[in-house]
């Protein structure tokens, strides 16, 4: 069976790209939530945003089954409004890549909140500024560092993400074949030249993507000492 290599490659960086917006959006939120706000019940909250990190991937893929599935919430939803399964589509795959790297991100963006001087919170508080006002003057900035690295890593897990996906979008050529899902293939059939080519490309990518990210960390990290002195 002949692989669209290509196809493969851009539906891993749209779906490690969705995924990675989405983890930036929600993850900052939950990070600030269990940091400051402390609701009732927070502990719980953290051990089961950090549970996919210690989670077997088929552990992670069967929850996402009942809940994507035609008898799960979401999915029920889904195929109410819209008509179509979400099962075996790009956007199970981006509900995968979604659920294993938002700890990543929540991690990352708590140890960054954790580390602001609280002072400079309780001054911004005097100076008559509100809470969205500081998160966005003082923490926001602050954090940059360690947001920035939330988002490299939560990236770089969506990328390399094959067995929830596998079990929620399956590996269906020219549809949900990832490049993980992709090299999977190429094994099973025996295409180990191939195999090998996509797996230094792929390598290769990922390398590019971290240096990259170093080099944004580093200027950040100077950028805000600097703002510190």
């Amino acid at each position: 069976m002949e692989y669209n290599l290509l196809f493969s490659f851009k539906l891993s960086l749209f779906v490690a790209g969705i995924s990675t917006i989405l983890v930036l959006i929600t993850g900052v939120g939950l990070a600030y939530l269990l940091v400051y706000q402390r609701p009732r019940g927070h502990q719980l909250l953290d051990i089961a945003l950090t549970l996919p990190l210690v989670l077997p991937p088929t552990i992670i893929g069967y929850y996402l089954i009942t809940l994507l599935g035609r008898n799960g919430v979401i999915g029920q939803l889904v195929l109410d409004l819209t008509g179509d399964s979400l099962m075996f589509t790009p956007q199970a795959a981006i509900c995968a890549a979604y659920v294993v790297s938002l700890p990543l991100m929540v991690k990352s963006c708590k140890s960054s909140f954790e580390s602001i001087d609280p002072h400079l919170l309780a001054a911004s508080y005097s100076l008559g500024h509100n809470r969205f006002s500081t998160f966005w003057r003082i923490t926001l900035p602050l954090a940059r560092p360690g947001i920035l690295a939330g988002v490299i890593l939560s990236f770089a897990r969506a990328l390399g993400e094959f067995g929830a996906t596998l079990m929620v979008a399956g590996n269906i050529p020219g549809k949900t074949d990832t490049v993980p899902l992709a090299i999977y293939s190429l094994v099973e059939s025996g295409q180990f030249v191939r195999a090998n080519q996509v797996v230094l490309i792929y390598t290769l990518i990922a390398a590019i993507f971290l240096l990259i990210s170093n080099i944004l960390g580093g200027r950040n990290l100077r950028a805000w000492k600097g703002e510190q002195r």
